[in-house]
């Protein structure tokens, strides 16, 4: 267990920001030019030439658009050394690293969204309210890494993503009404992924295996299992076969007891209808 919280910095994203501003000035474009062009504000534009945010994979053919054919493939190579690491916390990089090659991940969570599936109003509602306060640096860092992460689910369709979420954290409001109303959507967006799958525990529910707790397991490449628990800015990552199969039979029962993809479904669209 680990309690650094420093995210990593990212050569990879100040690079991309360079290159992009380099072609820019090429085409004699100023951000508030080029930014309408490409249908980003310019202060998103600024960002990412800063290498503060993370840039939409949408930038690139919109790019060729503006700046032709040669500058896009350039800039889409220098999109292709992003890594998904950049900003985050150095006690959570080993399980990263797990996450990125696992066959199978499956996630309860009681405590926030899981991070996998938080769209951007809610990863900045929640570094908003994260003490004690960081830098505006690390806070864009953080929210870059958050969404460069979420890359996975786009960019592994064969790895199975299970999800099991309270609906108390739905009922919330975390952030006010559009930060759920976005949150909501972006769950149903999620749902319809072959490989994702997501069920929500009832409010009620007295058969509920969940109390010790949120967890992560993963099936590793070679098809083991471990296990992944954190809390207040430190982790465990769990290996032993005992306490690791203890984990999955826990996620197996939570599986029985919450609702179905179909039922969670149905509710998020009840839900995102009475907001």
């Amino acid at each position: 267990m680990t309690k650094d919280s420093e995210p990593e910095t990212s050569e990879s994203l100040k690079t991309f920001g360079a290159v992009l501003k380099a072609l820019r000035d090429e085409a004699g474009l100023t951000q508030e030019q080029f930014a309408p062009r490409v249908r980003y504000s310019a202060t998103y534009v600024a960002k990412m030439e800063q290498g503060r945010r993370f840039p939409p994979k949408e930038l690139i053919p919109r790019t060729e658009e503006v700046l032709g054919a040669p500058a896009a493939r350039v800039l889409g190579a220098a999109y292709r050394t992003l890594t998904r690491k950049v900003g985050l916390a150095s006690w959570f990089l080993r399980w990263a690293g797990i996450e990125e090659e696992a066959v199978t991940l499956l996630t309860y969570e009681c405590a926030v969204i899981p991070g996998l599936l938080q769209p951007e109003p809610y990863i900045r509602a929640v570094f908003d309210r994260y003490l004690p306060h960081i830098s505006e640096e690390q806070y864009e860092q953080q929210v870059v890494a958050r969404l460069a992460r979420q890359r996975l689910l786009k960019d592994r369709p064969n790895t199975a993503f299970c999800f099991i979420v309270e609906q108390a954290l739905l009922e919330r409001y975390f952030g006010g009404r559009e930060v759920t109303a976005a949150l909501l959507d972006h769950l149903l967006e999620q749902q319809c992924r072959r490989n994702v799958e997501i069920q929500i525990m009832p409010l009620r529910q007295e058969d509920h295996s969940g109390f010790e707790g949120p967890m992560c397991l993963a099936e590793t490449a070679d098809h083991r299992w471990v296990g992944y628990i954190e809390a207040h800015d430190s982790s465990v990552l769990i290996t032993e076969p005992k306490a690791v199969s203890a984990m999955c039979q826990r996620y197996g029962k939570l599986r029985s007891q919450a609702l179905s993809p179909q039922d969670t479904t149905s509710l998020l669209e009840q839900m995102r209808g009475a907001l």
